[in-house]
């Protein structure tokens, strides 16, 4: 079939309008000619024989009436054993391979490596009546198994005619041929290639299983839990530890598999990003946590078009790993870049501005893309999960610009990081007054927690919650009349509240122990202080709160940095109980 080709009219920076002599569709890829290079683009709108593109490189140097080739499909990702341990650019372009310092344009690199063989066992057999996403076989992926599946373009039942035996294959091999129902055969191998913008579903419709996405971090697991499967984001102002955040979620999260998408950050950000990451340690294997991840990385000097690449890349890559029955952690930074991209492209593009110049449809754009997280029944009955976490760069830290509250219609978790609580060393900087999880509210959870955490635990962290704000209002309240001009009361019931802050919202990224903690541990540690806070205390005056509370404060943190039901855990514990009953009088 011969390609649709057309011209290039008119440039409006990386938006290029082309006269096409043929036809074209939404998204279709096409390629610009500028001398020796050729530069990929995307079909964004067509206004009769007029396409307007998105162009993903450097459009200088380029003129009226350039030669533009379509390709017939959207872009694509390439997928198959090999995509751990990789950074590629948002085009999936494998950054190692890349030569030289600087990109260079039109240079694209394969995603795969073609002749590297891996060790494939079969899991189907001749006979065997197949469908779209099930398993053929199974490679070893580093430690993890790779699931070599039938190809989700494969409409209908298809049966096996062939499958290679246990061996070393290439990624172009055929491993095995299956027979469609009207008795075409079919050669599979082990590489396919997915639509970025189109949700692969391919699974049974079935209730959702609600279970929690343990990250370790007592923040989020105990106040604001994410379900498996799950969204969520982290808006919050520059240097207020959302990359330390991210590591931490990364490392300890309970998943097989871990992608991050740097959709358009600061270079120094990208950098910070590939010398750190693969150096983190996984606490699952004693190996390094880049065993199991992949890492899509676009910087802000690339065009705007890139961005948007990225994320969708990512997405893709992660739905691919769902389909193997594994749990996929996706993490963003930051989706106000792309956001910031999808402006550009609207003002080129002259549509009708929204708020701050963003496009009207931003909130659909962010929903839609949200809605490709979750958990989904495999064609065997096995589950597989992308749970999905971005963050927002909002200017000046203004949690009320749009794409923060666009974002808020579409995540079920908002994690606003606090400048106060970042100045004031109180990290995570999670302001959990501001922030919130909606799965609290879902009676599913709710069950959930009673079967699997504590019978009583919803209502816990609502307790904790409130204390926290009792807290709140009445240092507003010693703010404005001073110390001695409230009750004592008033001291303990805040000094209560940072008992709260303290053990259960604050966490030490870098301790051994304290950076990640169990389920089990944050129940008891949460009953502990709840406890604590239901208790009445005997104080004669004010000056008697503070260095009681800041004794107790530190003996439960040594608690927290001590290993659980140690003798050095039992020791701080007993310690805490002795301070308490100096001044305890009814527990």
């Amino acid at each position: 079939m011969d390609k649709t080709v057309g011209k290039v009219v008119s440039i409006v920076s990386n938006l290029v309008q082309v006269r096409i002599e043929g036809p074209v569709f939404q998204n279709e890829i096409c390629y610009i000619f500028l001398d020796e290079e050729k530069l990929m683009a995307e079909v964004i709108k067509i206004i009769g024989d007029i396409a307007y593109v998105q162009v993903f490189e450097n459009t200088r140097g380029l003129r009226p009436g350039s030669k533009v080739e379509f390709e017939g499909h959207m872009l694509e990702v390439e997928l198959g054993p090999g995509l751990l341990s990789k950074n590629f650019d948002g085009l999936q372009n494998d950054l190692d391979k890349m030569e030289g310092v600087f990109l260079k344009r039109g240079c694209y690199t394969p995603a795969l490596e073609d002749d590297k063989k891996w060790s494939f066992t079969p899991l189907a057999k001749t006979g065997d009546k197949v469908r779209a996403g099930d398993w053929l076989g199974n490679v070893k992926e580093n430690w993890l198994d790779h699931k070599i599946m039938v190809p989700f373009k494969f409409e209908g039942d298809y049966i096996v005619e062939k499958v290679a035996d246990a061996g070393e294959y290439t990624i172009l091999d055929t491993i095995a041929v299956l027979k469609d129902n009207k008795g075409n055969s079919h050669n599979v191998t082990m590489r396919q290639h997915w639509p970025v913008k189109v949700a692969i579903r391919a699974y049974k419709d079935k209730p959702r299983p609600f279970t929690l996405m343990e990250t370790g971090v007592r923040v989020i697991d105990t106040m604001n839990p994410i379900l498996e499967g799950g969204t969520g984001f982290i808006p919050g102002p520059f240097g207020t530890g959302k990359t330390v955040l991210q590591h931490a979620l990364a490392k300890n999260a309970n998943a097989d598999i871990i992608i991050m998408a740097a959709c358009g950050e600061r270079a120094n950000e990208v950098v910070e990003i590939f010398s750190e990451f693969p150096y983190l340690e996984d606490p699952r294997t004693g190996r390094t946590l880049y065993e199991r991840t992949t890492i899509i990385a676009n910087t802000s000097n690339m065009p705007v078009a890139a961005r948007e690449a990225s994320v969708y890349t990512a997405m893709t890559i992660a739905e691919y790993y769902r389909s193997m029955g594994m749990k996929v952690f996706l993490l963003a930074d930051s989706t106000s870049r792309w956001a910031q991209a999808l402006r550009e492209m609207s003002n080129r593009l002259e549509e009708l501005p929204g708020q701050d110049a963003f496009p009207m449809d931003l909130s659909a754009i962010i929903s839609g893309f949200y809605a490709r997280a979750g958990i989904v029944y495999l064609n065997n009955g096995m589950t597989g999960s992308v749970t999905f976490i971005g963050t927002v760069s909002p200017a000046g830290g203004n949690l009320k610009e749009p794409v923060t509250e666009s974002t808020k219609k579409a995540a079920r978790c908002f994690y606003a990081l606090s400048q106060n609580r970042a100045d004031s060393k109180r990290y995570p900087a999670i302001d959990t007054l501001e922030s919130y999880s909606k799965y609290l509210e879902y009676p599913e959870f709710v069950e959930f927690s009673k079967e699997k955490i504590d019978d009583n635990w919803v209502e816990l962290v609502n307790e904790a919650r409130d204390i926290l704000v009792r807290g709140k209002e009445t240092q507003e309240q010693i703010n404005i009349l001073g110390d001695d001009s409230v009750p004592v009361d008033y001291h303990i019931t805040l000094w209560k509240s940072e008992l709260v802050d303290f053990i259960i919202l604050q966490q030490d990224a870098f301790d051994k122990v304290d950076a990640a903690t169990p389920m089990d541990r944050q129940r008891y540690m949460l009953r502990k202080i709840i406890g604590v806070t239901r208790a009445e205390f005997n104080f004669e005056n004010f000056e008697e709160v503070s260095p009681y509370f800041k004794r107790l404060i530190n003996a439960f943190k040594q608690m927290n940095y001590s290993v659980y039901n140690s003798e050095d855990y039992k020791k701080y514990e007993k310690e805490a109980d002795e301070i308490l009953g100096e001044r305890v009088v009814n527990a």
